[in-house]
């Protein structure tokens, strides 16, 4: 198992540079091809007391237009000496940019993109993170706009008993495989310690029959589980989190867990998701 082509989500009208250095790496690790993508939405037409200007509505799509270059351009300096192959799309649309993004990863193994500000004045610009991790079908690898560059060598799975992180750790193989440290941790009621180190044992196991060598840690819930496990990712110094995301459908909106949403919405390190 490898990841043959990655996609990469830039934003435009911001630095995506550590995004493009990150797509570098794997790339460049697994011999892949990348796809880059950007998509935007246009100045939505008021009706009723206001109104936009014909200069307003042109002056919009001149800044996306040179904006989408810009990224385009940035991707191809970034990408082209460091991947099998590259491919550049993007587009202007009225929908969701994150069913656009959705759609276009048909063709890859791994998605990689920011973390949306969730600033609603930033929407015609930024794919809702969220909306895309629990559409894509895809494994995605969220990186914090304050991370310079990750090396993906120490990783912590955080570990539920759950379809949504068995498929994540399964689409983190070659990540894990690469890496030089991994910890499977579970956070659980001190009286479900001891069936917790049972199921790790499964997984730690497992793991070893792909080649991977893990450490397990079962540990009793103190205080938020989010806090928790980015304070196990601190002291094991790692690189990158994985973790299932896992939700339901409510009035066509996905709700997430509380964890997966503090570590999509919250991001300080990496995060490696699957729904």
């Amino acid at each position: 198992m490898t990841y043959a082509t990655l996609m990469v989500h830039l934003e435009i009208g911001r630095s995506n540079g550590a995004l493009l250095q990150i797509a570098g790496n794997l790339a460049q690790r697994f011999h892949a091809g990348v796809i880059g993508i950007a998509a935007c939405q246009p100045l939505q037409i008021v009706y009723g007391d206001g109104f936009i200007t014909g200069d307003l509505i042109e002056e919009d799509r001149n800044e996306m237009a040179r904006e989408l270059q810009k990224a385009e351009a940035d991707f191809r300096s970034a990408l082209e000496a460091r991947a099998a192959s590259i491919e550049w799309r993007s587009t202007v649309l009225l929908a969701a940019l994150s069913d656009y993004l959705a759609r276009e990863a048909r063709g890859a193994d791994l998605v990689i993109t920011g973390v949306a500000s969730g600033n609603v004045l930033d929407a015609p610009r930024a794919a809702n993170t969220s909306d895309l991790v629990m559409q894509v079908g895809r494994p995605v690898l969220i990186v914090p706009g304050s991370t310079d560059n990750v090396e993906l060598n120490r990783v912590v799975v955080g570990w539920k008993d759950t379809r949504e992180t068995r498929r994540a750790v399964y689409d983190a193989l070659p990540v894990l495989k690469m890496a030089t440290h991994v910890a499977v941790v579970e956070i659980c009621d001190e009286e479900d310690l001891a069936p917790a180190r049972m199921r790790l044992n499964d997984v730690v196991a497992w793991l070893g029959r792909h080649g991977v060598v893990a450490q397990l840690f079962a540990l009793p819930s103190s205080g938020t589980d989010t806090a928790q496990l980015y304070a196990i990712a601190e002291e094991q110094n790692a690189d990158v989190i994985v973790a299932g995301a896992y939700g339901h459908s409510r009035l066509r909106e996905w709700v997430l867990g509380g964890v997966t949403r503090d570590l999509l919405l919250n991001a300080r390190r990496c995060s490696f998701v699957s729904h």
